[in-house]
């Protein structure tokens, strides 16, 4: 019989002691009463009692020996159950003994449920396991030894090893991290520390170490769980440098200002010549802040109103020639022509036709501003077989894409071109931040709040659309606007002619 084997009735060995030792037991009484017989003489001779005692064991031993092998198979069954070798479902012969049945048919009955919670125990630890690894959080296990004993998934990405069974100061050398850990293990309560991971991208993650409610069986006792709050952190920064650069486009226009109007009402009251060079300069602060006010307001109904999705049908051909005309004063000030290129097919996209005003409103004045004195800004048009990756899904009615990724179906290309001296490369991803400003000095010289690519941006993620700078220095730079395209059957007023000068 093997050591991991459900006792078999038929190759037990009883042990003999246990047999001789039961049947002397057993046949105790009957060779009390012979020996009893003996010394009275009422057995005569007295020396038959011997035998005959030897021959009650022997009868006793008969008769006992079926039911101690039951006994005995119940008593090997249990010690195997009990070392967790066996399996409830074999089940040894009972057949002499009615009460070592019922022992044994309550044992197996008490095994098989505990193998059931055993097993459904360890189906919801795999499943937990499972849970784990799929975390997009990553999290770690540490034993009171400070070793790593566990990661999931997230962690081995993160970290680009598998740090079980190494130090957790190889994996984490964060002292704010370790301290916790430390901490923690010392017996105080769980704590929350922020920790940077320095890289290509920074990143934060705001870290929970705490003590486990009982140590696993690797011995951990400490859970460490990492949460990447990057995001978070990037738009508190974007928040207080919003607010410190609104309150800074505003301070220094009321500043000028205050500074005039106490001139004017002091020591130049009467003077005419101070009143003709300070109210001209006054009223251009004051139309400063008008700008930078109604930029402030536009971006914010953009952004309340930026996941509710235009239905409108919009012709960008007639909409971008108006804008052009709009701004023949400002291209023969500086000399220079908006030209178009545009296909004569271009079907209308879906959108806000105001909304719509403002990007081209501010990528054409962008182009005119900041392009050289007698030079040509290109506006061009065209139908491309899909969007660019990035650009988001598809608004009600136009082709859908994916979230992510480029675009099934036709879109709308609209591009901007200007020769003006380009902007550097490292400049072109912040460009749509607010207040961002590639010449700070410049923008404000030519009236710009640094709002207005920040306003194009907003306004085309509402419209699922999406915008594409490109510079090169000493040759100007090109904004591309992606929209999609409503459907083929929109009237004939979407389409404009080639080549048309609109000012110059």
């Amino acid at each position: 019989m093997g050591r991991d084997a459900i006792p078999n009735r038929k190759t037990l060995r009883l042990p003999r002691r246990r047999t001789l030792g039961a049947a002397v037991l057993f046949a105790l009484p009957g060779i009390a009463v012979l020996g009893l017989l003996a010394l009275t003489g009422a057995l005569s001779p007295g020396w038959l009692a011997f035998p005959l005692s030897l021959a009650l064991v022997g009868a006793a031993a008969l008769l006992l020996r079926p039911h101690l092998r039951d006994l005995y198979a119940v008593e090997l069954t249990m010690r195997t159950l009990a070392d967790g070798r066996g399996r409830a479902a074999a089940v040894p012969d009972i057949v002499y003994s009615a009460a070592a049945r019922a022992q044994m048919s309550a044992l197996m009955d008490l095994r098989r449920a505990h193998d059931q919670r055993v097993a459904a125990l360890a189906e919801r630890a795999e499943s937990d396991a499972l849970i784990v690894d799929g975390l997009s959080d990553p999290i770690l296990l540490v034993d009171t030894d400070g070793l790593v004993t566990r990661v999931n998934t997230a962690a081995r990405v993160q970290f680009g090893r598998d740090g079980v069974g190494k130090p957790l100061t190889l994996v984490l050398r964060d002292p704010r991290v370790l301290a916790a850990v430390e901490a923690v293990l010392a017996g105080r309560p769980g704590q929350v520390v922020q920790m940077t991971l320095p890289g290509a991208v920074e990143r934060e993650f705001e870290v929970r170490v705490g003590p486990l409610a009982q140590p696993d069986r690797q011995g951990a006792e400490i859970l460490v769980s990492m949460h990447d709050v990057s995001k978070l952190v990037r738009l508190e920064r974007m928040r207080a440098d919003f607010v410190a650069n609104a309150s800074h486009e505003l301070r220094t226009p009321l500043s000028s200002l205050v500074g005039f109007v106490e001139t004017l009402m002091g020591p130049a009251r009467e003077d005419a010549e101070a009143h003709d060079r300070f109210l001209p300069i006054m009223l251009d602060q004051g139309r400063r802040m008008q700008r930078l006010v109604e930029d402030l307001l536009s971006l914010s109904r953009i952004e309340i109103n930026e996941h509710s999705v235009p239905t409108e049908t919009v012709a960008l051909p007639d909409l971008i020639q108006r804008i052009a005309r709009g701004m023949e004063l400002k291209c023969q000030a500086k000399r220079c022509a908006i030209v178009f290129d545009l296909d004569p097919d271009l079907p209308p996209v879906i959108g806000d036709a105001d909304q719509l005003s403002q990007v081209f409103q501010n990528l054409l004045d962008n182009a005119v501003k900041y392009g050289r004195r007698d030079s040509t800004v290109t506006v061009t048009g065209r139908v491309v077989e899909q969007g660019p990756a990035g650009m988001p899904m598809a608004p009600h009615g136009a082709p859908h894409g994916p979230p992510h990724g480029p675009r099934r179906g036709p879109c709308v290309r609209v591009s901007v071109r200007d020769q003006g001296e380009g902007i550097a490369r490292e400049h072109l991803p912040r460009l749509t931040e607010r207040f961002y400003r590639v010449d700070r000095a410049r923008s404000r010289q030519m009236g710009g709040t640094g709002l207005g690519l920040a306003i194009v941006k907003h306004v085309l993620a509402r419209h699922r659309g999406m915008l594409v700078p490109d510079s090169v220095v000493g040759e100007g730079s090109t904004f591309t606007v992606y929209l999609p395209a409503a459907h083929r059957q929109a009237d004939s007023a979407a389409r404009s002619t080639s080549q048309m000068p609109a000012a110059g």
